[in-house]
């Protein structure tokens, strides 16, 4: 099973947003609309196996030193083959890459963000532009029960 890690382009947007939907529907990952997904389409990296999307993240720049990844969402029929792992060192070597300093991620996975040098925070050192600009739009803000947490590159 070979993963194609590749920029996704505005013509992949519906099929994104086929695979994230049953996520947001349930509040697991906040809605973006099909306008919202186009304006940030550069900062998305999708993975297909078999030329199926199965897969895909978002690097969210912040500021100069601080972004986050968002949007992480692996097909249910591919979960455990590591295409999520792939997803995610790509937006930290995209990080990286953007001489960044921290990624922070808002997740219900815990030890998956973990394994990777993730470290937990108190969500009260978040920006306030995070909170803002994003929590508030939650299903479930203002009682946030994800874990924040943050590496250092």
């Amino acid at each position: 099973m070979e993963v194609k890690y590749y920029k996704p382009t505005v013509i992949d947007i519906e099929d994104m947003q086929n695979l994230v939907k049953g996520e947001v529907d349930n509040g697991t990952i906040l809605l973006r609309t099909d306008a919202e997904m186009a304006t940030t389409i550069r900062s998305y990296t999708s993975a297909k196996i078999d030329g199926r999307l199965v897969g895909f993240v978002a690097l969210h720049v912040h500021s100069t030193k601080l972004a986050e990844v968002r949007s992480l969402i692996v097909d249910e029929n591919y979960r455990g083959k590591k295409v999520g792992k792939g997803l995610v060192q790509k937006a930290l070597e995209e990080a990286k890459a953007l001489n960044l300093e921290e990624v922070l991620v808002l997740t219900y996975k815990k030890d998956f963000f973990e394994s990777f040098g993730f470290k937990e925070i108190e969500k009260e050192s978040i920006p306030e532009q995070k909170i803002w600009a994003d929590c508030i739009r939650c299903k479930h803000f203002p009682i946030c029960d994800e874990t924040s947490l943050i590496i250092h590159l």
